[in-house]
């Protein structure tokens, strides 16, 4: 039996203030946690109890064994996760400024790489992508060699008509710019692994480099083209909309007070995840990934705040929002 999600990318040490509200030179004090946002999703999944591994690389470094430690903790399989001899673990630093809604990100041990671009093609078990239920990956992944000829060559393993109904290959559109040498490169790698995708996920920045700047529906629309069966895009502050060949569907906003907003789209990529996997209507699957996207945006960490199923469904219930009879039962 395959696992139900196998991601695959980047991983890192997630060092976070304790001091919310200033800026890093003025932190007295930070802790540490798991981080990477394919990491995060395998957690997130996890966490609503599906059966989850990650395909990446650390340094052989202490970092690198509590990565391993913290992966096991949260029941994320960890068979497919190596040290890369010479390269240190990397680890992320950010400040949290929730009133002014900042959260910037300092990145450290991935300049001019970092272990988990070293993923080569040959060293895939592509027998188990290929089974996996879904298969998730970045955009960060295709940023370099030898990253990108594996996630090209993962991709390549699984398909459109290899994957029955209940299976999905996804794409995270997450553009981070300081990994590119331009938009132009990023949108060209990505369209060697759209024809293998059957749900993308962005914002409207992500969508426009993926495929071109447009309205939110003018963007589905050209990844719905592309072959994609599944287009979600975010709409910030108006909530998320998904779209298919058939379906057009709004989820509005989950109220929270946000403490730090920088792993609310791993919370949510791994509660799309269940409700794709639960067999959920698309409004669903939206309303509940939406939701558990607002839990995590409220609490100061990413992996170790990934919400349980029950968590998720009473945040539904207090804000008024319908909850299907499906996903009560399921959060039980």
């Amino acid at each position: 039996m395959g696992f139900e999600l196998l991601t695959m990318g980047r991983i890192s040490v997630d060092i976070y203030p304790n001091d919310v509200g200033v800026t890093l030179d003025e932190v007295g004090s930070f802790g540490k946690y798991l981080g990477g946002s394919p990491s995060n999703v395998a957690v997130a999944a996890a966490r609503h109890g599906r059966s989850t591994a990650v395909i990446t690389r650390t340094g052989q470094d202490p970092f690198g064994e509590y990565l391993h430690r913290e992966l096991a903790k949260f029941g994320v399989d960890d068979r497919f996760v190596s040290g890369v001899a010479g390269l240190q673990t990397p680890a992320t630093f950010c400040a949290i400024l929730p009133e002014e809604q900042k959260f910037p990100l300092y990145f450290y041990g991935r300049f001019p790489t970092a272990p988990d671009l070293q993923i080569a093609a040959e060293e895939l078990d592509l027998d188990a992508i290929r089974e996996a239920r879904i298969f998730w990956s970045t955009v960060t992944g295709l940023c370099q060699e030898p990253s990108r000829a594996a996630h090209i060559a993962a991709h390549e393993a699984r398909p459109h008509s290899g994957l029955a109904g209940d299976r999905h290959t996804i794409l995270d559109l997450d553009y981070r710019p300081m990994f590119w040498n331009s938009v132009e490169e990023a949108r060209e790698q990505v369209a060697k692994v759209l024809p293998h995708v059957t749900v993308a996920i962005g914002n409207d920045e992500e969508c426009a480099v993926a495929v071109g700047p447009g309205t939110p529906d003018e963007q589905a629309d050209r990844l719905l083209d592309a072959g994609v069966q599944i287009a979600v895009v975010k709409l910030g502050p108006e909530g998320v909309m998904a779209k298919t060949r058939t379906e057009r569907v709004v989820s509005a906003p989950v109220p929270v007070q946000t403490v730090n907003g920088l792993g609310a789209g791993d919370s949510f990529g791994g509660a799309f995840v269940h409700g794709l996997l639960a067999g959920w209507s698309l409004a669903e699957v939206l309303d509940y990934a939406n939701a558990a996207g607002a839990i995590v945006a409220s609490r100061l960490s990413c992996a170790d705040a990934m919400p349980t199923p029950e968590e998720v469904v009473s945040l539904l219930s207090e804000r008024g929002r319908l909850v299907a009879d499906s996903l009560k039962e399921l959060a039980k």
